[in-house]
């Protein structure tokens, strides 16, 4: 089996490499804007999904029968103003890569997210909610579902939430930076949401490769949306507190700063972000065999990672 990985720079694309089960199901092949990798060994190629033009040859030049699309335009805010490259890169992209695979027979897999629901919800959300996203990102995100699913290709669209790792820009790594520096922070705490790690994203996805292309599998009961998150639910504020906690614990930080809650109000964005976005991710667990560990247990794996330095190639799992 051969497999494209897009975005493979992306903390992500990082956490696939490093993991290295992909490399162990086939032939590999990373693709990131500049053709370079941040880490890992696999051969490397150029793969810009702002490029339609340059992403269909690619296709045809490598000819994968699995792509794992792990890029995306993920700056919420600048999305606003910049929705067109959004939609093109999150939208148009999702569609060109079915295309392809429908006519090839290739599997495609690509991630979504919880910002595709209003939410205005008070239960975790199932996968067949109603959707309608409240601002660019998420419509953008959407576009792709929608393009993916009419494109005919045999697909498995993952949506995610409050994704972080050890490496790149995410939540995790700004609250360490400020409490670093700082006795005291507010944080958002009318948001509620589900962290999940890179990790959990990358074994529950390993495990669904494995379990649809397992000799007894049926392809059309494997295939569809499905939300691939952690288990439980918590506040960016509860969130934060928690970080600290951990932090401290395992000798990141000397003490934890207090961290103050407040209202969306009092810290405004370009971007209206989700109330409510907790993902009901049971059926994954039911369709795949793969249990969704509980949020804090990916948080403790993550900041054990970082205590002890196993930067690069190294990515600690919650699971056994």
């Amino acid at each position: 089996m051969k497999i494209l990985l897009l975005g493979a720079n992306g903390q992500l694309g990082q956490t696939f490499l490093c993991q290295g089960g992909l490399a162990r199901r086939g032939e590999l092949v990373a693709a990131s804007r500049d053709g370079r990798l941040a880490v890992g060994e696999a051969r490397a190629v150029v793969g810009d999904l702002s490029d339609l033009t340059g992403l269909q040859a690619l296709l045809g030049a490598e000819q994968p029968d699995l792509v794992i699309n792990a890029a995306a335009y993920t700056s919420v805010d600048k999305a606003e103003s910049d929705e067109d490259m959004a939609t093109r890169v999150n939208g148009e992209a999702p569609g060109v890569i079915g295309q392809w695979a429908a006519q090839q027979g290739a599997l495609v897999i690509h991630y979504s997210t919880d910002y595709v629901f209003p939410g205005d919800a008070s239960d975790p959300y199932p996968t067949d909610a109603p959707t309608g996203p409240q601002g660019a990102y998420g419509r953008s995100k959407f576009a792709g579902e929608e393009a993916l699913r009419h494109s005919g290709a045999p697909h498995l669209i993952l949506r995610t939430a409050w994704v972080y790792s050890a490496v790149g820009h995410n939540f995790l790594r700004t609250m360490l930076r400020l409490g670093a520096n700082r006795d005291e922070l507010s944080v958002v705490a009318d948001q509620h949401g589900t962290p999940t790690t890179t990790t959990l994203i990358v074994e529950g996805t390993l495990a669904a490769i494995d379990r649809y292309t397992a000799t007894d599998a049926d392809p059309t009961a494997l295939t569809g949306t499905f939300h691939l998150t952690a288990s439980g639910e918590t506040t960016w504020h509860g969130f934060a507190e928690a970080i600290f906690a951990g932090a401290t614990a395992v000798g990141l930080m000397e003490k934890s700063p207090t961290v103050h809650p407040i209202a969306s109000s009092e810290f405004p964005t370009p971007a209206r972000r989700p109330a409510y976005s907790v993902l009901d991710n049971r059926e994954f667990t039911t369709t795949f065999g793969y249990p969704l560990a509980d949020w804090r247990d990916g948080l403790h794996a993550t900041l054990s990672q970082l205590s002890t330095k196993k930067r690069g190639c190294h990515v600690d799992s919650p699971h056994p």
